[in-house]
């Protein structure tokens, strides 16, 4: 099961949809210069890595999961030296 903190905080929301939009337009022009430029291996990788984000039925249902540098920071501070 998953332990998410989900946000819906508008303005996280929205800068993190940003993120995921640029990097899937990234990810399609790349793979899409790599078959045109017939460098095959290069664009199967690329698929390979980003299939979710790349499937136009699927792109919507794949969850985006991110983590907040400090409050990592944070957490990592507040444990126990000997935990694990």
């Amino acid at each position: 099961m998953s332990n998410y903190k989900i946000t819906d905080d508008s303005a996280t929301v929205d800068r993190l949809s940003e993120q995921r939009d640029d990097i899937y337009d990234w990810c399609v022009e790349r793979f899409r210069y790599h078959m045109a430029n017939d460098n095959i291996d290069e664009a199967l990788a690329l698929a390979d890595e980003f299939f979710e984000w790349m499937d136009p039925d699927g792109m919507e249902k794949e969850e985006t999961a991110f983590y907040n540098e400090d409050d990592l920071l944070n957490l990592y501070l507040s444990l126990p030296e000997n935990y694990g």
